[in-house]
């Protein structure tokens, strides 16, 4: 019986594989890699970590895109606290010219509406302690001349207490100039410009120069139909100036001046003179109106 031969059917070839190819850095390895938590660091990390641990915080410096280095912000220097001057360690003669430089620009001191805001917060300083308190008045009252009578129009022109009657005798004993004006209330002057005990003329111990300021003169023919009669204020100050010249006996000059509508030929200037001459008292020209001998 003939054998039957089986022939087995050979299997396919399989193509020979090449050298396996290391992993690519593909998005797929990248991807696997993101999804896994990393707990470790890298050498490189950790060197960089130290480095910068080490660096001082004065050495830290911020680079910008330029490639200049930007310095760190400079620590802010603490204000240094100044101790006050001592005014009083200066000597008595030192004081002395700060006090006439504190009280400059106050030239005459007259009842005036502005006194609150040029004269009265100076005067604060002499309630600073007693020391100044007993220096600086001497700078303030005997280095300005002080109106007699008030001479602003308002609330203060007609009081019964002019300025040097609101002085004490402390200050009026400082005074060493004085002025009166004449002129305003010509028609009518007020009952306050009188002299008496309540003046204080006689505190005026130290005053050695009377100014006799003449702002018109009513005997001139412009004021006729005003007047109340023909020299009737030449009258009354004649007579108020004798009185002021009777309560000063230290006064030894009397300087005369006026506005430029004012004549030193006139009725007015001249029973002025006349009182001075009478009085014994030197005559001195003022400098608004340039009169001379």
């Amino acid at each position: 019986m003939p054998q039957k031969t089986t022939q087995r059917k050979g299997k396919a070839s399989r193509p020979a594989r090449g050298p396996a190819s290391p992993p690519s850095s593909g998005t797929g390895r990248t991807a696997a890699n993101s999804a896994e938590p990393t707990t470790s660091t890298s050498k490189g990390d950790k060197s960089l970590d130290d480095d910068v641990g080490s660096l001082r915080m004065e050495a830290l410096t911020l680079t910008s895109t330029t490639g200049t280095q930007t310095a760190a912000p400079a620590k802010e220097e603490k204000s240094v606290k100044q101790k006050p001057f001592r005014f009083l360690d200066l000597p008595p003669e030192l004081r002395a010219e700060v006090y006439l430089w504190y009280f400059e620009g106050i030239d005459h001191v007259d009842l005036d509406s502005d006194n609150y805001k040029r004269i009265h917060k100076k005067l604060g300083i002499f309630r600073t302690c007693r020391i100044i308190r007993q220096e600086a008045p001497h700078a303030f009252y005997s280095f300005r001349t002080f109106r007699i009578f008030p001479t602003q129009p308002g609330r203060h022109f007609k009081t019964k207490r002019p300025l040097l009657a609101r002085l004490n005798e402390r200050q009026r004993r400082l005074l060493t100039s004085l002025e009166l004006r004449l002129g305003p209330g010509w028609n009518k002057p007020p009952r306050g410009w009188v002299v008496n005990s309540a003046l204080g003329l006689s505190d005026c111990v130290n005053v050695r120069k009377l100014t006799v300021f003449v702002e018109c003169d009513p005997s001139d023919n412009a004021f006729k139909g005003f007047r109340q009669y023909d020299g009737f204020y030449e009258n009354f100050s004649r007579n108020l100036l004798d009185e002021v010249l009777g309560a000063l006996p230290t006064v030894r000059c009397v300087y005369f001046d006026a506005w430029s509508s004012v004549k030193k030929s006139g009725a007015m200037m001249a029973g002025l003179l006349d009182v001075a001459e009478a009085r014994g008292r030197t005559i001195r020209w003022g400098p608004e109106r340039k009169w001379t001998d």
